[in-house]
């Protein structure tokens, strides 16, 4: 089977699951996980703007892609010629169908199931003891956090944490006044890059408040990837401990 993955995330789920880069047949620039893999896949543009003519010169079997990540007008374009699964991940639920659906269309239940059970036992076992209200942040200029039907808030949710946009949707755009409330606010890595810097402007507001940068991966990379994050977990968990 020839596939293109216009998802970073499910692109690392298919070589996880055990697809090879002989059936994974073009991907995204931002799909740099496996990184040792992935290079050898053909770039096929962004997430959000795919080069439609090169993936239909791929003559894939398959085109996965995601309603949050990739462009509506685009994806159905392929749908045209091509049999695309769009999924759309926002829930820890969600996470464990994705997986298990994926697992289904490639005959790869076992690796699939074992994935979940892992990511379920992380959740299970790695929880923060306290309340922490804490924003987190994807964006500057504006700053933009994430509300309640994001697969962020979610994860932040399931190791404890309070979201204090919880009552919000999507990603809306915020002003450092709205962070008050939080004890805590973490920066993301991705999309946008914060750094020390960021931090620092942060801290002339409010500097009591604990601000750190978090791996934004390890909280928005939904499918396999939060298997692999329990240390991650535990280790900022334990930043709050004390």
């Amino acid at each position: 089977m020839r596939v293109v993955s216009l998802v970073p995330s499910i692109t690392e789920v298919l070589f996880d699951l055990g697809l090879t880069e002989n059936e994974i047949v073009g991907r995204t620039k931002f799909c740099i996980h496996p990184s040792e893999k992935v290079k050898k896949i053909e770039i096929i543009g962004g997430t959000k703007n795919l080069n439609l003519e090169k993936i239909k010169s791929l003559k894939p079997d398959l085109i996965l892609a995601n309603k949050e990540e990739n462009v509506k007008e685009q994806v159905e374009d392929l749908m045209n010629d091509f049999k695309v699964v769009v999924s759309n991940t926002e829930t820890i639920e969600d996470n464990y169908y994705l997986l298990k659906n994926l697992g289904l269309l490639f005959n790869k239940e076992e690796k699939a199931q074992a994935f979940n059970l892992k990511i379920y036992e992380i959740f299970n076992q790695t929880q923060i003891n306290s309340t922490v209200k804490v924003a987190y942040l994807i964006w500057n200029k504006p700053y933009m956090t994430v509300g309640s039907d994001t697969f962020i808030h979610h994860v932040l949710s399931e190791i404890g944490f309070e979201n204090i946009f919880k009552n919000q949707t999507r990603y809306p755009e915020i002003t450092a006044e709205d962070l008050a409330e939080a004890d805590a606010i973490m920066l993301s890595s991705e999309p946008f890059p914060f750094k020390e810097k960021h931090i620092a402007e942060l801290k002339a507001i409010y500097p009591d408040k604990k601000i750190i940068i978090v791996d934004g991966e390890a909280f928005s990379w939904y499918g396999t990837h939060i298997a692999k994050c329990e240390n991650y977990f535990k280790e900022l968990i334990s930043e709050f401990s004390n």
